[in-house]
């Protein structure tokens, strides 16, 4: 079949199985153009909840669609690519250690405020008796239940300075904690999580950028490792990243440090300005797993459900109205 085929077929199938097709926004370009909705993980999954429909197909990563069936019960959430998951996501675990330092190049030795992987959410948490756990979104179900809020890449801030305690745990991303120690006064644990995406930035690589293209602002997501977000003009989500560029003059050119499926938006929604990738080899192979193909056969077989078992589901949904009402 080919893409104008498939794409037909999905859009049949959509209507049949009263569906809503989302995606992330560092999905493929095709899997985007044929979306109800792309945004990020929580925005997206918080748009389902308000849409009239009986499916939702989340094309994403594993741990994005399990919160689309922690808001969305009573509907069915599909992850077209059944081995799409997020890296990240699988260096904490509730209460399996899991040691993945041989598998991300680029680990180095843990620095001493950071918790080893080898380590479980719940010994953390018994080790450190009373403080509160700060999760990103960016987590399997049971992680963000054994939490007491979840926070995003943007209101992680906002969502550690609500709290009353003068120390928080904050998982799985060293580097986003790093962020948010930066620019708040309370303590923070970090746990020694990273996406490897981001995490292989360099500042040279800001350099170079720089010299490629002068006068281009530099974006960066809290992701990204410490020293290189204070070279960026502007430490943002995705959501921000476009918000910001939308904000800006007419050719204005702009240097994106994040995934680089994010370009289809930037450039789509501001086609009179100019975006560049901070680095080419910023891809996520498992955001990129799901094709055309893959939501066609989610859509006509109904594959892969996603469900969350209810005691793990309401213990998730409450860190995240949590952090909603925040």
């Amino acid at each position: 079949m080919t893409s104008d085929n498939l794409k037909d077929e999905i859009l049949k199938l959509k209507q049949e199985r009263r569906a809503v097709i989302l995606a992330h926004n560092y999905q493929r370009d095709e899997i985007q153009e044929i979306a109800d909705f792309t945004g990020d993980s929580l925005e997206l999954a918080r748009n389902a909840v308000g849409v009239d429909c009986d499916v939702i197909v989340f094309c994403g990563v594993n741990f994005m669609a399990e919160s689309a069936a922690v808001l969305s019960p009573e509907k069915t959430v599909l992850l077209p690519a059944e081995d799409a998951f997020c890296p990240m996501a699988d260096m904490i675990t509730v209460d399996f250690p899991r040691d993945l330092r041989d598998s991300f190049p680029g680990y180095e030795d843990t620095p001493e405020y950071l918790f080893p992987k080898e380590f479980t959410l719940r010994e953390i948490k018994s080790r450190f008796p009373g403080i509160p756990v700060v999760t990103y979104v960016n987590t399997t179900a049971d992680v963000k239940a054994e939490s007491d809020v979840c926070c995003t890449s943007a209101n992680v801030v906002k969502v550690i300075e609500s709290l009353a305690d003068d120390e928080v745990i904050c998982a799985p991303d060293r580097n986003l904690s790093a962020w948010a120690a930066k620019n708040t006064t309370k303590k923070i644990i970090s746990w020694d999580g990273y996406c490897h995406v981001h995490d292989r930035v360099r500042m040279e690589d800001i350099e170079n950028a720089r010299k490629k293209h002068p006068g281009a602002l530099v974006m960066a997501h809290p992701e990204c490792r410490i020293d290189v977000l204070e070279l960026a003009d502007h430490v943002t989500s995705t959501s921000g990243m476009l918000r910001f560029a939308g904000e800006k003059d007419e050719g204005t050119e702009f240097i994106v440090g994040t995934e680089i499926g994010l370009l289809y938006r930037l450039r789509k929604e501001n086609p009179g300005k100019v975006f560049h990738p901070l680095r080419r080899d910023m891809v996520c192979p498992n955001m990129k797993k799901t094709t055309l193909n893959h939501l066609y056969l989610s859509l006509k077989e109904m594959r892969y459900v996603i469900s969350v078992p209810e005691e793990i589901r309401s213990g998730a949904k409450k860190a995240l109205d949590k952090m909603l009402a925040i």
